[in-house]
């Protein structure tokens, strides 16, 4: 299938760019997951006029949005992808090739996962792969960080500000050791072991590391590192930060004519304010270059 544009990754940032893009009069296809977005499963409450409200409904409501104006959601991942001349050329996981005039990178981060015991099932209840996004519904309560790396060290000493009691496991520590240092100066309580499972019923109730110990707590961030899905953007010939994330200007474009990303794959902070205001500005931008105005 042919569109104007092609946007890759169907979360906050991708359905407003295609919701921007498709008011512009030109054809626009998402490919991608809703369920695989961070959005997904989630609930946040530091989202301009909505209050507390479900990560599902803002994605169920902003893809009806943005198909009453003509984009169209494919529902499956890219598998790959190339550029091809002056248009991009991509295939889907059914084998469905799309062939486009500008591509908007919207798929956000892959957040790494420990892979124990209720993980999976207590995710969206004390499980959260964000501590800064989550922090402030763990005011009072107790509150553990999982992580070997500086980003667990970070989340850990912020979370002091917020939780009655911070707890950080780090069984390989490879943490800045000022970063390390903060963290402990700020109370917070160090375990070197590793996880084994997390436990609960309805909720999280307590974290089970491989020596025996059990942390009882109300919520455990894994903050293991996030890896952006970014080989897309190399097949592009878009070289990623070191940090895996996509370079964009103010105008959400990249380097490469025609190719554009927004949202978490640029960057922190990995917020849907972020991403959705990326994502108007990356869509309405593709747009203009499909129709020769930039």
């Amino acid at each position: 299938m042919d569109a104007d544009i092609l946007i890759i990754g169907s979360g906050p940032a991708g359905i407003q760019a295609a919701i921007h893009a498709s008011r512009r009069k030109v054809s626009v296809a998402v490919a991608g997951k809703p369920a695989a977005s961070a959005a997904a499963g989630t609930e946040m409450d530091n989202y301009f006029g909505t209050g507390r409200v479900s990560g599902d409904r803002l994605i169920a409501e902003g893809i009806s949005q943005a198909e009453s104006t003509g984009a169209v959601f494919l529902g499956q991942n890219v598998i790959s992808s190339a550029r091809a001349g002056d248009s991009f050329r991509f295939v889907l996981e059914d084998g469905t090739e799309v062939v486009s005039k500008a591509v908007v990178i919207a798929t956000g981060i892959s957040r790494r996962k420990l892979g124990i015991p209720g993980e999976k099932e207590l995710f969206g209840k004390g499980v959260s792969y964000c501590a800064v996004c989550d922090c402030n519904f763990y005011k009072g309560r107790r509150a553990v960080i999982v992580g070997n790396e500086s980003e667990a060290a970070v989340s850990a000493e912020m979370m002091t500000g917020y939780a009655s009691e911070t707890s950080w496991v780090a069984w390989d520590m490879q943490a800045n050791p000022v970063l390390v240092s903060k963290a402990e100066a700020a109370g917070v309580r160090f375990y070197g072991s590793k996880p084994k499972a997390i436990l609960g019923d309805a909720k999280v109730e307590a974290l089970e590391l491989e020596d025996g110990t059990a942390i009882p707590t109300d919520g455990v961030f894994i903050e293991l590192g996030a890896k952006s899905a970014a080989d897309i953007a190399m097949d592009l010939d878009v070289m990623p930060e070191m940090d895996d994330t996509i370079k964009v200007g103010a105008d959400c474009a990249t380097g490469v004519p025609g190719v554009f990303a927004c949202g978490d794959v640029t960057g922190r902070p990995w917020q849907v304010a972020k991403a959705v205001g990326q994502g108007c500005v990356a869509g309405t931008n593709a747009a203009n270059y499909v129709k020769g105005e930039r």
